[in-house]
């Protein structure tokens, strides 16, 4: 019997460098390639990525015309459409990179997903959320951000703003701080990698103490090491987020009900440490009958936004 080799390129679109999988139709990865970038707004930003997709591509001995679909998770807000709205952190003009796509994979099914819904739907396909027809992604890094997929299908929004649950606001009054939205109260500001950290320095102020030394503005590693040590500030900033965070979620599961929450993202490293104290918070906040809705961690990591981004190119091209 002649081998499938068939294929879909999984190209997830960072601010520095674009992580791409070479992947079989059921999801196998077949060879990867990191590909640094800047601005992606010419031609010469173009022709650099398609050229390093074609090495990647021929490579691992498949041809062109074999790559069926291509997903590109992107920064920034893409509606139901697929249409890529405004990038805050990286400059790139996703028509003309689509452009070079098209003339590169002629053959290929092309679809844009926004970065923080394609590791939901990586997640879905490969991950924690296998079999799963409804739940809900909160990846916590430097902000936060969301994914949500309900009967199997993503949703991302009229204008793309589907799962933006790091701009839920969790604190109306009080806050004085801005968000990067350009408002107040935003859970990102309570349960992001920055949230946290700022949240313990404010602590350690407040009681007079030094606290830890933390090497940058989101070094959570440090900082739940101290909170296994006993710190007395970082277990306050820890329960701060946890309070925040099961709060958010008891109020997605009034309008969801999903059947699962799945907690990613840098902080997501410790989360066996802040698990029981998420649950607590969430329980606390939510409808009786919500009560047993699973909180899981994610499993692909750094992957998922790969696996997401190939996936969303084969829903593209009909074959999932």
């Amino acid at each position: 019997m002649e081998i499938d080799k068939r294929c879909v390129l999984g190209v997830d679109v960072g601010g520095t460098s674009i992580k791409a999988s070479l992947m079989s139709l059921e999801g196998d990865i077949l060879g990867m390639a990191t590909i640094p970038t800047g601005a992606i707004v010419d031609q010469e930003a173009f022709d650099h990525i398609t050229r390093r997709l074609v090495e990647l591509v021929k490579g691992q001995e498949r041809r062109i015309a074999q790559v069926v679909a291509l997903g590109l998770d992107v920064p920034g807000p893409v509606d139901d459409h697929g249409h890529v709205g405004f990038f805050p952190n990286i400059k790139m003009d996703a028509d003309g990179l689509l452009k070079a796509l098209v003339e590169t994979f002629p053959q290929a099914a092309i679809a844009f997903v926004n970065d923080a819904n394609a590791a939901a739907l990586g997640e879905m396909w490969k991950g924690s959320a296998r079999d799963v027809r409804s739940f809900v992604m909160v990846t916590l890094g430097t902000g936060v951000g969301g994914g949500v997929v309900v009967d199997g299908r993503l949703v991302a929004g009229a204008f793309g703003s589907g799962g933006e649950l790091g701009h839920m606001t969790v604190r109306p009054e009080g806050e004085e701080r801005t968000c990067g939205c350009g408002r107040h109260g935003c859970l990102e500001q309570y349960a992001s990698a920055t949230g946290l950290v700022w949240m313990y320095r404010q602590e350690c102020k407040r009681r007079g103490v030094t606290g830890v030394e933390l090497k940058h503005d989101t070094d959570t590693l440090t900082l739940f090491e101290a909170y296994q040590d006993g710190d007395e500030c970082a277990k306050f900033a820890v329960a701060q987020m946890c309070e925040y965070l099961g709060f958010a979620l008891a109020q997605v599961s009034t309008v969801l009900d999903p059947e699962e929450f799945l907690i990613g993202g840098g902080v997501a490293g410790a989360f066996d440490l802040f698990r029981d104290e998420l649950v607590a918070a969430y329980q606390r906040n939510c409808l009786p009958n919500c009560k047993e809705t699973k909180i899981l961690a994610c499993s692909l990591g750094n992957a998922a936004g790969s696996y997401g981004a190939a996936f969303a190119g084969l829903q593209k091209a009909g074959l999932v």
